[in-house]
């Protein structure tokens, strides 16, 4: 009786074959879900900045005095803003921060507290805007103007500004290809006594 069957090196041949195409195959998933996880997190990042910018220069377009009488825009710099908005449609207005730090953006909400409204030791809450951000010296989170259209400069006279306009690049991984996204967007403050 003649048994057909494998040879031994036919036998190790197909094993090492199955070997080579399993091993490509493990390299060509685990690539692909690293570029796909960059891609994730990018698209992440940029989605949530481009929430947190329309939902900045929407607040901004609504600051009004403050709940104590104070000005609009409390504090202006390049990375950082106070103004006073009613950003939650209760009776009170509250004074609200952006600030740029450690390549985040956030915002810190104060809600006037007392009979006489104040905001000096009012609880404070804070809400991440945007993460990943790498704007760098020549790309200033917050840039102002007056009525005229002509940008202040630093120090800014926070009873001269009429507009702002907000730039956040975004980069997940600045050693990584695709390069970073850059959000802008702008606001004119409407409520200001100065413009009627």
């Amino acid at each position: 009786m003649i048994t057909r069957g494998f040879t031994l090196i036919e036998t190790i041949v197909v094993i090492a074959m199955t070997a080579l195409i399993a091993v490509t195959l493990g390299v060509i998933i685990v690539y692909f879900y690293k570029t796909n996880t960059y891609t994730l997190e990018q698209s992440t990042a940029v989605a949530q900045a481009r929430r947190g910018v329309e939902d900045a220069m929407r607040y901004m377009r609504e600051a009004s005095y403050g709940s104590d009488g104070s000005y609009p825009v409390a504090s202006a710099a390049t990375s950082s803003i106070t103004f006073y908005a009613n950003i939650n449609s209760d009776p009170a207005i509250e004074q609200v921060t952006y600030t740029l730090q450690g390549g985040t953006l956030y915002r810190i909400v104060a809600e006037p507290t007392g009979t006489l409204p104040s905001y000096a030791g009012a609880t404070l809450s804070t809400t991440t805007v945007a993460t990943s951000v790498v704007n760098g010296p020549s790309t200033p989170v917050f840039r102002y103007f007056d009525n005229t259209g002509a940008e202040l400069l630093a120090p800014v006279d926070a009873s001269k500004i009429a507009s702002v306009e907000t730039t956040v690049v975004v980069d997940a991984d600045v050693n990584r290809a695709p390069v970073s996204f850059t959000l802008s967007g702008g606001a004119t403050l409407r409520n200001l006594k100065t413009q009627l």
